[in-house]
């Protein structure tokens, strides 16, 4: 079965690293989904978690039942400027040698190019993938990517071909249902695309930016170079939920115990315990009801 996984970006004001875990037993959650945080593995920058926080956290998590389903470092890996590209390769070893240590084998990460120079982030990124991908197949790793709003790929299947050409069944896709209109495409189109090579999404609603003829959302002055999404809980947005999870159904992803759900509302951090656990019981729901 699924994984269901908690992201704990809503609790990093009011809980350190380490009561992460037991955060997430106290909300029904029995997986992690690591993402940036200034202690582990932040934004942009070299991971500043050492071996003994790596220890401390794996031992929480044992502590409170819950598993860590995947880390999600984002870095500058198909950055146009060489220099924060190379550093961005250098962090990136840390980064797999962090997951590798806390007994995870799957990564959720971003293009993190620019969209404004698209044809040198996509030299960089397979330049990065010559290096990078023969230590992730080495170490058994899956490493998932999503096309992030205001990256150099941001079309759903666009960004599966890119994701194909590194000709490795190591490297897969995440889909985050936020993400959904900059994507473009229907996300049945998507989904059956990636296929088995889809093994994460992420679950939280948005409203359609491109709706009222491009006049729901108002930029000033226009035609600002910009791109507006939210993730905000399930039901508060346009994100046809039925559709999502029977996609997800239809590829199989929901029967696997290698695929991740995770819940990613970024909106509601003055409510985020009861956010956590109105998510974490509609997942679970659509999942049941897919089945």
């Amino acid at each position: 079965m699924v994984r269901i996984a908690l992201d704990p970006t809503p609790f990093h004001h009011t809980n350190s690293l380490l009561e992460f875990p037991q955060v997430a037993a106290d909300l029904g959650y029995e997986w992690l989904q690591m993402t940036p945080h200034d202690d582990f593995i932040p934004f942009f920058n070299h991971p500043k978690a050492d071996d003994e926080l790596v220890r401390q956290l794996k031992k929480a998590c044992q502590d409170a039942g819950v598993g860590i389903a995947s880390t999600l470092p984002v870095l500058r890996w198909s950055g146009p400027d060489e220099d924060a590209r190379e550093a961005a390769v250098r962090y990136w070893k840390r980064a797999i040698q962090i997951t590798v240590d806390l007994g995870v084998q799957l990564i959720g990460t971003e293009f993190s190019g620019r969209p404004e120079r698209a044809e040198e982030s996509e030299r960089a990124f397979y330049r990065s993938m010559e290096e990078l991908v023969p230590i992730i197949e080495r170490e058994g790793l899956t490493v998932c990517i999503d096309p992030h709003p205001d990256d150099f790929v941001e079309n759903g299947l666009a960004a599966w071909r890119v994701i194909r050409g590194i000709n490795s069944p190591n490297l897969g896709m995440v889909y985050v249902a936020s993400h959904t209109f900059h994507m473009q495409e229907a996300p049945l189109d998507i989904m059956s695309a990636a296929g088995s090579r889809l093994r994460i999404a992420h679950v939280s609603d948005t409203m359609d930016h491109s709706a009222s003829h491009g006049l729901r959302y108002i930029t000033n002055p226009p035609g600002n170079q910009v791109r507006v999404h939210q993730h905000l809980k399930i039901g508060d947005g346009d994100i046809k939920w039925d559709e999502f999870f029977a996609g997800l159904k239809k590829i199989g992803f929901l029967d696997r115990d290698d695929t991740v759900l995770c819940s990613s509302v970024f909106a509601e951090n003055e409510a985020n315990s009861a956010t956590a656990v109105y998510q974490r019981e509609a997942i679970e729901k659509y999942v049941s009801e897919a089945g």
